[in-house]
């Protein structure tokens, strides 16, 4: 099995997987790790045009500032919230870790199958917290604080924005019995898109430029929708924007 090295060497650290730490330290550590280049480009775009011409909004520059005030409600929402849910899901649910690795073909079909259930969710939630404008003013204004996006916006949103996703991109592996290594794939790929989404830049290698059809919205979709709120509600692909006739897409 082509994915039995790699689960065999984490089951290796078998206390560090099954620590009440783990999940906490495993989301910001890859969310961090994920926003680090885009940050580097920031740096970079301010004095080369070369990097600056990627960017979705020339125009905009980000601030040490709006680094700290991201930085800080990210840290805020992860030691206060989600920490204590995470160890009494750990105190309920035992976690329970199988020798064998998931076949490949299956990994990768699941994670397809998470993202898609993600993407409907988020597209709902985030169609209701637009259309009802109590919702908006009371838990989503804040996600639109920054009109212009940079990697570390992706997180920056109260407590109940926070959560509520979190728990979309929690159940999904769980309705669908996956593997652990998978679980941990999904969440992977899912902070990266979101990062993705949010960085600014509009790069030869960008998700929506691999992914044929405008089947995928990515960092443009996303960057639209912060400037024009009435558009583009769903994280990462268009068809549900499409069906609602809520897509806006720039030539």
């Amino acid at each position: 099995m082509l994915l039995q090295p790699v689960w065999s060497f984490l089951l290796g650290h078998l206390s560090l997987l099954r620590s009440p730490f783990f999940p906490v330290f495993f989301s910001l550590s890859v969310y961090l790790t994920f926003c680090l280049p885009f940050l580097l480009l920031d740096l970079l775009s301010c004095r080369w045009n070369l990097v600056r011409r990627y960017k979705l909004q020339s125009q905009s520059s980000v601030s040490w500032a709006s680094v700290r005030n991201c930085l800080a409600l990210t840290l805020y929402n992860h030691l206060i919230f989600i920490f204590p849910l995470t160890v009494l899901n750990w105190y309920l649910r035992p976690v329970l870790l199988p020798l064998e690795a998931p076949p490949l073909p299956h990994l990768l079909a699941q994670v397809l199958v998470c993202l898609l259930l993600f993407d409907f969710q988020s597209f709902i939630w985030h169609l209701a917290h637009h259309k009802v404008p109590w919702l908006y003013r009371t838990f989503h204004k804040l996600h639109h604080t920054y009109t212009s996006t940079s990697a570390l916006t992706a997180e920056y949103s109260g407590a109940w924005e926070t959560l509520s996703l979190g728990l979309f991109a929690a159940a999904n592996p769980l309705l669908l019995g996956c593997h652990p290594l998978t679980e941990m794939v999904f969440f992977i790929v899912n902070i990266w898109l979101s990062v993705e989404d949010h960085c600014g830049y509009d790069l030869p290698w960008a998700t929506h430029r691999l992914i044929p059809f405008g089947l995928y919205g990515g960092s443009r979709h996303h960057d639209l929708h912060h400037l024009k709120s009435k558009y583009n509600y769903a994280p990462y692909f268009t068809h549900w924007d499409r069906l609602a006739g809520t897509l806006y897409m720039e030539d």
